[in-house]
């Protein structure tokens, strides 16, 4: 086609007639294509004569005299194209005009295909609209800007919903409090318009380039007459509902952490999913164990290239190949084969294609004891050498019932305070989740209250006592208990935020049923000279909404690994008794 008469003045909208001629058919040969050139050059001269050099509007539609024809070509095939987005947008703006307040106000528009952030996402597929439950935003109050390039929707039952749980000291009431405070930043930016979605990065958080809305007029929905529709949940569903039909075909999903809402949801033929930016793994089986097994080939392969040293009770070896990637800072590595010799090893450096492994102390041997612990099977070694390392500042220990972890633990801090003189004291805390019925208030002070969530410690103390004054007699075993108890200081969570422990050797048990931002809080107490061990069995979660993959003890290894003051290991096999490594099978 013909291009446009230039503009007779800089930066002017060209005439709705100029976009309404017709393509002429090409013809393949240069005779025509030049045929078609001359007119465009003459007709251009003239306008490109009154006009200044440095033109810009008028230089990209009138090509120069000294183009050559492939250029004026191009841009003949390019003319029809560009009026495009000037038609659709000015389509858009007429449509804007005549909407009425329920469409503008209900949710948002379908995004144009020319704005720029539909350009941006693309590549992924066309975005979505979330609808949030009101446990999404109690469980995580940054959920609003996990959900990348997508657009947020919430129903205003969920805003009354967040407004009934604002009151209190618990997690839930500060999550509240926190979810409020953002969306009244979101609401108070500058420009925000509610009527056009909020932009979730205008209090700077990059990561979310989506719109939150609200709903700010009744929405038209029908449910099935089971559904009582003054119960909040409900009401929620009939805004998804609502909205699938007034953005169709755009995807429209809810978000919600509870089950039973996402099953009704499916039930009535909506998108529905559950809440996955929390966790840090998709599976418990991804997370990173801390030991390594070497190939069966291992030997054989960089045998000849192993360099090795003696440095004072370890042995060192230097080596290369394919395995080295796979390797992280204080992880432990094992080879075992018929014939070969045997290697129990812990990285301790990594220099791009080499790595140093170093022996380990065997505490499996009776003068190796420790507080007259000795271990019983590899992981427990491994452990070991982890609680007794002075430069290991943060261990993490999981497992099964009966592998040892409190036991291994305990071991270790009474010899490095009574013994070592390393730490002054040990500090033992737990999270309080009850496995059944809660037994109600508990009298007496810190820690009489903690006492019975102790039962573990209890029970390992009088092993260890008994190990260590077994041929004192009575007098002596009452006197060791005693100094022991000494020693030991039982601690609640609820009272840890804002101190902070000076070379002290801190035990969290049953770390498992903290939350990530609880793990933090309790970490972040560590001041110089401190060591922090958390302890805890995966498959006993007892805390609410929280799974193997969202788990603060799942998070504090994943997030820790590869550190040089941190180490962590899976203890596979129990050893409590035969009975209980039997039950932990089969139950």
């Amino acid at each position: 086609m013909p291009l446009p008469p230039a503009p007779s003045r800089r930066a002017a909208l060209l005439a709705p007639e100029a976009f309404e001629v017709t393509a002429r058919p090409r013809v393949a040969t240069t005779s025509a294509n030049e045929a078609v050139a001359m007119p465009q050059r003459a007709a251009a001269a003239p306008a490109r004569a009154g006009r200044k050099a440095d033109d810009s509007v008028a230089s990209s539609l009138a090509a120069p005299d000294t183009a050559p024809l492939l250029q004026i070509e191009t841009r003949t095939r390019t003319a029809a194209p560009s009026a495009a987005p000037v038609a659709r947008s000015t389509g858009t703006r007429k449509a804007r005009g005549t909407a009425t307040p329920a469409a503008v106000t209900a949710g948002p528009a379908p995004a144009p295909a020319t704005t720029t952030r539909s350009r941006k996402s693309a590549s992924h597929g066309p975005t979505k609209l979330f609808v949030l439950d009101t446990n999404v935003l109690l469980h995580d109050p940054t959920s609003l800007f996990r959900f990348e390039e997508h657009d947020i929707f919430l129903p205003m039952i969920v805003l009354e919903e967040l407004d009934g749980h604002k009151k209190g000291m618990t997690e839930v009431a500060r999550n509240g409090r926190q979810a409020s405070r953002t969306l009244d930043a979101l609401a108070a930016a500058q420009g925000a318009d509610m009527a056009k979605g909020l932009k979730l990065d205008s209090t700077g958080q990059r990561a979310a380039g989506g719109h939150l809305f609200f709903q700010t007029v009744p929405l038209d929905y029908s449910l099935p007459t089971s559904l009582p529709p003054g119960k909040a949940d409900n009401q929620i569903l009939g805004v998804v509902e609502a909205l699938r039909k007034l953005h169709s075909p755009r995807e429209v999903v809810l978000v919600s952490k509870d089950i039973n809402m996402r099953v009704k949801a499916r039930a009535l033929g909506l998108n529905a999913e559950d809440y996955q930016n929390d966790k840090t793994l998709e599976d418990g089986d991804l997370l990173y164990a801390g030991v390594l097994a070497l190939p069966p080939d291992f030997w054989a392969k960089s045998g000849k290239n192993v360099e090795s040293w003696q440095s004072g009770a370890h042995t060192y070896y230097r080596i290369g190949g394919p395995i080295v990637p796979q390797l992280m800072i204080n992880q432990f590595v094992y080879f075992e084969a018929p014939g070969e010799p045997s290697l129990f090893a812990r990285v301790s450096e990594i220099r791009e294609k080499t790595a140093v492994l170093q022996t380990l102390k065997d505490y499996g041997s009776t003068k190796n004891a420790v507080w007259g612990v000795t271990t019983r099977n590899r992981e427990q070694n491994y452990a070991m050498n982890l609680l007794m390392d002075p430069e290991i500042d943060f261990v993490t220990l999981t497992g099964t019932a009966g592998t040892g972890k409190t036991l291994l633990a305990l071991a270790a801090g009474l010899t490095q305070v009574l013994d070592d003189r390393r730490y002054t004291e040990i500090i033992m805390t737990r999270a309080t989740v009850s496995v059944g019925e809660d037994i109600g208030f508990l009298p007496g002070t810190e820690e009489e209250k903690m006492g019975p969530w102790m039962g573990a410690l209890d029970d390992n103390l009088e092993f260890l006592a008994k190990g260590d004054g077994g041929n004192a007699g009575e007098w002596g075993r009452a006197a060791t208990n005693e100094l022991i108890r000494s020693r030991i200081k039982i601690k609640s969570m609820n009272f840890m935020r804002g101190r902070t422990f000076l070379n002290k050797y801190v035990i969290i048990d049953e770390a498992q049923n903290l939350t990530p931002k609880q793990m933090k809080t309790l970490i972040t107490r560590a001041g110089p000279g401190t060591k922090i061990i958390c302890m805890g069995n995966l498959a006993q979660i007892d805390t609410p909404y929280l799974t193997e993959g969202s788990s603060g003890l799942t998070y504090a290894v994943d997030r820790f690994k590869g550190w040089p003051h941190s180490g962590h290991i899976t203890l596979a096999r129990g050893e409590r008794s035969r009975l209980a490594d039997f039950a932990s099978e089969v139950l």
